[in-house]
């Protein structure tokens, strides 16, 4: 599915860039042009062609050469951008993953087993709020709390160890929101089946039981959040890149808005596109490595597709 996915996300995304509002050719200009500056740099942009003609071509070169096209105002290809940004975007989104897995997950797990007290209500309360909060509006708070009136961390740039941890922890503080709750209310329906109490009344320790048998039951909901967590932070580095000044694709794909820079824009979200629907696909084949269930349902469809069938006449040698 990933092929038809990618086809319909460059189709979407290059006819919305189309239809929107704004002449490129104009921007790349500036003012005081003829109508012949015009037509000849339609014509070196590609732009004097129809949707289709454009389209058809964009996909062509896309499928057969890898081209994600050319920019319209730098000398530099797209590809080599987009090869110099990605690790640091991916860096970010790795470092803000693991953020999220290693506080949502424990404080989940205490809200869990904690249930109704004091420290329940106060984790769900935060995470409520943490949920509520946009992301450029935490972004903008921290900045004004410990950069600006504080001054314990900087704000722009990722030179340092201390320069990772603004744009780390704001763009991992929506994703711990939904994994803490999601843990909590995972774990709340496993802790209350049989084979929990089974394991109590043979006297294994509590954190023995949470772990090794709560935990390893409530893995499949949480890698599936964990996946929606990578679409979340690549989709929200546009934010977190350009308010604390980081060279990766969010800030490349803003420029490309904001100077309606179409082929980047395009080939921005592709790229994003691409690495979620990896990220899916890995997920789903996490699953079967979880839970033996699954694998053993694949294995029986896998083994009845490779069957050979029996033909009528040799019916009775088989019997």
């Amino acid at each position: 599915m990933v092929i038809p996915i990618m086809l319909g996300v460059v189709i979407i995304v290059f006819s919305l860039s189309f239809l929107a509002p704004g002449d490129p050719v104009s921007t790349a200009l500036g003012e005081g042009y003829t109508q012949e500056q015009y037509d000849a740099q339609a014509a070196y942009m590609g732009l004097d062609k129809s949707y289709i003609e454009q389209l058809v071509s964009y996909l062509v070169n896309l499928v057969t050469k890898f081209d994600l096209g050319k920019s319209y105002f730098s000398i530099i290809p797209i590809e080599t951008e987009l090869a110099a940004r990605f690790p640091v975007s991916a860096m970010l989104g790795l470092f803000g993953i693991a953020l999220t897995v290693l506080i949502g997950i424990p404080l989940g797990i205490f809200s869990a087993i904690k249930q109704y007290s004091v420290l329940d209500y106060g984790l769900t309360a935060i995470a409520m709020i943490m949920a509520a909060i946009p992301g450029f509006v935490l972004s903008i708070l921290c900045v004004v709390l410990f950069g600006v009136q504080l001054r314990w961390l900087p704000l722009v740039g990722l030179d340092t160890p201390k320069h990772w941890i603004l744009p780390v922890a704001t763009s991992a503080f929506p994703g711990i929101a939904g994994m803490m709750r999601m843990t909590r209310t995972t774990m709340l329906e496993v802790i209350r089946q049989d084979y929990i109490s089974t394991a109590r009344s043979k006297g294994l320790k509590e954190n023995v039981i949470i772990v090794k048998h709560a935990l390893k039951n409530c893995l499949i909901p949480l890698v599936t959040i964990i996946g929606g967590s990578v679409a979340m932070v690549l989709s929200g580095s546009i934010i977190v890149e350009n308010i604390f000044s980081i060279r990766g694709i969010g800030t490349y794909m803003y420029s490309g808005i904001s100077s309606s820079d179409y082929p980047v824009v395009m080939a921005g979200v592709l790229v994003i596109s691409f690495v979620v629907c990896i990220v899916n696909l890995l997920v789903d084949i996490l699953y079967a490595f979880i839970d033996p269930r699954i694998k053993t349902i694949y294995g029986t469809r896998m083994t009845k597709r490779k069957k050979p069938a029996v033909l009528p006449g040799a019916a009775s040698e088989v019997v």
